[in-house]
């Protein structure tokens, strides 16, 4: 047997050629043959397809390279969830770009490890320089802000918790809304903090008069508040200015869950909603969201560099202080991971890219198309809105329907592959959910979406 050839050093782009040609091809008729949003026939069809092009996944005699990653791929693309098609419009859950996705096959290649500076030379001076430049960003007016990068916002948030407990003698308690995501109480049974409180949040957003009540409850313990800008119900913001105030007077730290609503920053006519973000001690950011950029691509920004002392952490084979001290760069202290991808490279190359003003285009334009959804609901005799949309997504359902029906309407559209819908509650109902994240998307997909919704709803 040959033995197979590697994706890196001068030989590595020849190996490859062949393969992405493979992969191109297979990702072109994959596609094709899904023939929508989501592959038809709901899990057993798909798992059945899967099965198919996949057994024996392990042979005794192997099939070659591209025997088995045409078919695969295929099955892979032909079962995918495809964000790049307008009508897939579920989740938090963006097509990448081109640009990051080419940016992130040479990362790939590459492979460097960011647990030591031997083993990714450039790549952790490319971290470290856009870690910089999305703190300032977060925090333009403080003195030594800093960023870690994270596989996403639920490990944000967590790392936010372990911070502030670390700076404590006794239990922390957190208190968000009860609009917050459900990774904050979960990094608290993590961390083996006290069960979070939880704020009533009737209109949707956080209270500042019932966030006062809560924290005078909680009078002689540290506190750390959770904010949200951009819930994942409804893309709802929480008054940040009016909440720092309230943390300032209890002496209670603020976080923010920017996960979502964080890149509004990129944009001049949208980064006002985001006014007080900087008086938070944390900020969660996540590019995969509204920075479409591949998974993983979360980020952690406090406002002084100083709160990341706890994640200090010496292994002598990765960050000796022999050599940290001769002036090799200690990357351990970076995250709470070891080995860890070049994240940081598809970032960068997107940010270099389209600069502020091009990433601002992109979250305009995705916000401006969820108020054109809402304003043809609005005007659909058949159809009810829910609110004005906050960020990108939209809140709808059937006029006449109730929860059961609105719930069978999504599930009919998934099964056929038409269209992908979520669902979230609000105000004690069941609504139909439209996340738009693809700014490909044209007004007419709208109203293709708004008619197989209203073709479903049972009469």
């Amino acid at each position: 047997m040959n033995t197979p050839p590697l994706a890196g050093g001068t030989a590595g782009p020849d190996a490859l050629a062949p393969l992405l040609a493979a992969v191109l091809d297979a990702l072109r008729t994959g596609a094709l043959d899904r023939g929508g949003p989501l592959p038809a026939g709901g899990p057993t069809t798909t798992a059945r397809r899967v099965h198919t092009a996949a057994h024996p996944l392990l042979p005794d005699h192997g099939t070659g390279s591209e025997a088995a990653l045409g078919p695969l791929v295929h099955a892979l693309t032909r079962g995918a969830a495809d964000p790049a098609d307008p009508l897939c419009a579920a989740h938090l859950h963006a097509p990448p770009l081109a640009l990051a996705a080419a940016a992130d096959l040479a990362a790939s290649v590459l492979n460097p490890s960011l647990d030591s500076w031997d083993q990714a030379p450039a790549a952790s001076a490319l971290e470290a320089e856009l870690t910089r430049t999305l703190a300032r960003e977060t925090y333009p007016a403080a003195d030594h802000p800093d960023a870690l990068l994270t596989t996403g916002g639920t490990e944000a948030n967590q790392l936010a918790l372990l911070l502030a407990r670390e700076r404590h003698p006794t239990p922390l308690h957190v208190v968000h809304g009860a609009n917050a995501h459900h990774s904050l109480p979960r990094a608290a049974w993590l961390l083996g903090l006290p069960a979070t409180h939880t704020v009533p949040t009737p209109t949707g957003t956080l209270d500042p008069e019932a966030l006062h009540h809560t924290l005078a409850s909680l009078t002689g313990h540290p506190v750390l508040v959770a904010a949200t800008a951009g819930t994942t119900d409804s893309g709802a913001i929480d008054p940040l200015p009016a909440l720092a105030d309230v943390c300032a007077a209890h002496g209670a730290d603020l976080h923010v869950d920017a996960a979502y609503g964080g890149p509004l920053l990129f944009s001049d006519r949208r980064r006002h909603a985001l006014h007080g973000l900087d008086r938070a001690h944390s900020v969660t950011l996540d590019l995969h969201k509204l920075g479409w950029q591949p998974v993983a691509a979360g980020i952690l920004a406090v406002h002084r560099t100083g709160r990341l002392a706890p994640l200090q952490h010496t292994a002598d084979y990765l960050n000796s202080h022999d050599d940290t001290e001769a002036g090799l760069p200690d990357l351990l202290g970076r995250s709470l991971r070891t080995t860890r991808r070049p994240d940081a490279f598809k970032m960068a190359v997107t940010l270099r890219a389209l600069g502020r003003d091009g990433l601002g285009a992109l979250v305009d334009q995705v916000c401006d198309l969820a108020d054109t959804l809402a304003e043809k609901i609005h005007h659909h005799p058949a159809l009810t809105l829910h609110a004005r949309p906050a960020l990108s997504t939209v809140l709808f359902r059937p006029a006449d329907a109730d929860d059961e029906q609105v719930a069978a309407v999504r599930r009919t559209l998934l099964d056929d592959g038409h269209a992908v819908l979520g669902r979230a509650r609000a105000q004690g109902r069941l609504w139909l959910k439209a996340t738009l994240l693809n700014p490909h998307t044209q007004p007419g997909d709208l109203d293709r979406m708004l008619k197989l919704v209203e073709g479903h709803t049972p009469r």
